[in-house]
């Protein structure tokens, strides 16, 4: 969850498929990241298999939490790992170590095998507080999230409460679906999950639709991305499967779909050097040549201009959602 400063020594992250790949990279883990944006079959078929999803959404109290949530309950004899949140800023990379120290067989770096190893017979709390303990890991979570070098503190301006965000996992453990959420006491458990047919997929979509469903129509307050297997050492094996018994045009297919994941990783790439860079002795540079040219009283009013459009634009939009919601709850 994120908070308005960064005392904790962790930094907020943002819900990027690049972000958390590259972050399962620093862990030794062989596995990628990607967005979801349906969890219709047909969406999750060429990410199979998905061991599990991550899921943003803004943060609210709710009675329901004292159960567990609408569709779930609370489980004392949970039987894997889970960990509780303990200082703000960190629940990315927990929600990620929640759901990958719940995947059976997984391969992972020596370091996450020494904090599995190191965790274990731990109660939630106190794998909470070794996992925002571990240099490693806070290292590995604020590298593609650097601290805002840029302060507006002591200029005057009326501070206002942001909005919290929160990141939960679930995955199937026991042959039942559990949402892990380090703010909540204990892991919660959704139901079994079918054998045939999607398997815990079905599940899955039942219950995050269901959550999704509970904010108003056309709300962007939620992102859903999945943890899968990278799809380039099955897709190089099925190339060479085809070239070798010459079907050319299978062969394109396989060859275009690989092209497509090296261009999605290179783009991912380029994104977090730009991340991993500090921008702001650029941005000095570009104002002192402005300011010297005499051109920067202009491009200041042009940029106040445009950002009072962006706001009265934003404005008129919610106005316009209220007004829609509000118009289906009286019909």
């Amino acid at each position: 969850m994120s908070d308005e400063d960064e005392s904790s020594g962790w930094h907020l992250t943002e819900s990027d498929p690049g972000v958390f790949s590259e972050l399962l990279k620093t862990l030794g883990v062989p596995l990628l990241v990607d967005d979801l944006y349906s969890l219709d079959p047909e969406a999750l078929q060429t990410l199979k298999p998905i061991h599990a999803f991550i899921f943003l959404f803004k943060w609210v109290s709710s009675t329901s939490d004292e159960r567990g949530g609408a569709s779930g309950t609370y489980d004392d004899a949970f039987p894997g790992f889970f960990a509780h949140q303990v200082v703000n800023n960190a629940c990315a990379t927990l929600a990620v170590l929640n759901a990958l120290l719940n995947i059976p067989s997984l391969t992972m770096g020596p370091q996450l095998q020494d904090l599995q190893a190191f965790t274990n017979g731990m109660d939630a709390q106190m794998r909470g507080l070794a996992i925002t303990s571990s240099d490693f890991l806070r290292e590995a979570h604020n590298s593609l999230s650097p601290p805002s070098a840029i302060s507006l503190d002591g200029l005057g301006g009326q501070k206002t409460k942001e909005d919290a965000y929160h990141f939960v996992v679930y995955l199937p453990v026991a042959g039942c679906l559990y949402e892990l959420d380090g703010l909540k006491k204990q892991p919660v458990n959704h139901g079994p999950v079918g054998e045939g047919g999607e398997g815990w997929l079905a599940k899955g979509r039942e219950v995050i639709e269901a959550r999704i469903a509970t904010y108003p129509p056309g709300s962007l307050e939620f992102s859903l991305l999945a943890i899968h297997d990278d799809p380039l050492p099955s897709l190089q094996a099925q190339l060479e499967s085809l070239q070798s018994s010459g079907n050319d045009l299978a062969s394109a297919s396989i060859v275009s779909r690989i092209s497509q994941e090296n261009e999605k990783r290179q783009q991912w790439a380029f994104e977090n050097s730009l991340r991993r860079h500090n921008h702001v002795g650029l941005v000095h540079a570009l104002t002192l040549a402005l300011a010297k040219s005499g051109r920067l009283e202009a491009a200041a009013q042009q940029a106040r201009v445009k950002m009072t459009e962006r706001v009265e634009k934003a404005a008129a939009k919610a106005k316009a959602e209220g007004k829609e919601g509000h118009e289906m709850d009286e019909d």
